[in-house]
């Protein structure tokens, strides 16, 4: 039996931190907006607004650089409240047309439409109604990408911003992957890309040319997904509730930081961070990574993984010195710190008490 043709909108705001802080202060319309952290220490880009853009600023940049290449940005901390009373407010607008919405981010989000009643069945013209509410109802701008699956969907997104709507039919979804260069693939971050392009593969086309046998005794069980990518094909199916994969914090310190027990200190305060985030949510983890990036911005990660659950900073905090002890902390200076819980599970009722939780 064949499978029907799914209708997805991919919908991502346009520089959404940036054009939030511009639609509340009239007075940075048209001007380079900068939303991240301070140019005079380790201050990272969130995003930048399509005025920053111009002179070559992209979030995760660090600051001192964006200051470099426009000394007349305007450098503004992040309001994180605001934007998620936005982004719940969106997310009230994508509900009224579909249940199957499943958010990437604050400012992103897939939908399924192939049931939306009404709009002659058109996934465009129900796009186009979204990007008018948003307009309306927030005073912000989104673009849209729509095609029959979720690769393509986002694909289309990134095609004509600011303020884009554009549509990859279904008989176009080949050629159009074709063309496209492997890094923009879902799925293929910089290492694959470097592992492709040696192998002469740089684009959809390249990749179309390699039997599945092939693909898979280089890249393994991601092989059969190339596969399918190459030929405009994606079976993911819009998940509306995403499971949370994973709780971290982390921090960029305003100078290096050259002695264990100061990274200690911090690796503390980051697990109290972690455990306030985990007890809010009632879940606990099975994974404890440790992120560490060296004053030479090379990163490095360590995990462990135990068969007690971690839930509380005192069970991460003795993993995390043992941790420390498998870099080179102490002998190079450490820019930044990290801790992550992953394999993440529910806290059962039985747990919580023997906690200690009262009520």
């Amino acid at each position: 039996m064949t499978e029907p043709i799914r209708k997805i909108i991919h919908i991502d705001m346009d520089a959404f931190y940036a054009a939030v802080e511009q639609r509340d202060n009239p007075e940075l319309r048209g001007l380079p907006v900068v939303v991240g952290g301070s140019p005079e220490g380790r201050g990272v880009v969130a995003t930048c607004s399509y005025e920053a853009r111009r002179f070559g600023i992209h979030s995760a940049m660090p600051s001192a650089r964006a200051v470099r290449l426009c000394p007349d940005a305007v450098f503004i901390r992040p309001r994180f409240e605001v934007y998620r009373a936005v982004s719940r407010r969106i997310q009230a607008i994508f509900r009224d047309y579909t249940e199957l919405v499943e958010p990437l981010s604050l400012d992103e989000a897939y939908l399924d439409v192939t049931e939306t009643p009404g709009f002659r069945g058109s996934a465009t013209l129900i796009a186009r109604d979204i990007k008018r509410r948003i307009r309306d109802e927030t005073g912000l701008v989104a673009s849209a990408g729509v095609s029959y699956n979720k690769f393509l969907a986002k694909q289309a997104s990134d095609l004509d911003k600011p303020d884009g709507l554009y549509l990859i039919r279904p008989g176009e979804g080949a050629a159009f992957v074709a063309a496209l260069p492997v890094g923009r693939f879902h799925g293929v971050g910089k290492a694959t890309e470097r592992r492709m392009h040696a192998l002469g593969i740089h684009t959809g086309a390249d990749l179309r040319r390699w039997p599945l046998p092939d693909l898979q005794q280089v890249f393994g069980k991601r092989a059969p997904f190339y596969f399918d990518i190459a030929r405009g094909i994606d079976r993911r199916p819009v998940q509306p509730s995403r499971e949370r994969k994973s709780v971290g914090a982390e921090n960029t310190f305003p100078a290096d930081l050259h002695h264990r027990d100061a990274m200690l200190e911090e690796l503390q305060s980051l697990a109290a961070k972690v455990e306030s985030a985990l007890t809010r949510r009632q879940l606990q983890g099975m994974t404890l990574t440790l992120k560490v990036k060296y004053a030479d911005f090379q990163q490095i990660t360590r995990s462990r993984t135990a068969r007690k659950p971690y839930r509380t900073a005192s069970d991460m905090l003795p993993v995390l010195d043992a941790l420390l002890d498998e870099t080179e902390v102490g002998q190079r200076p450490v820019r930044l710190l990290g801790v992550t819980v992953s394999g993440l599970a529910p806290v059962e009722p039985t747990d919580v008490e023997q906690l200690g939780f009262s009520w």
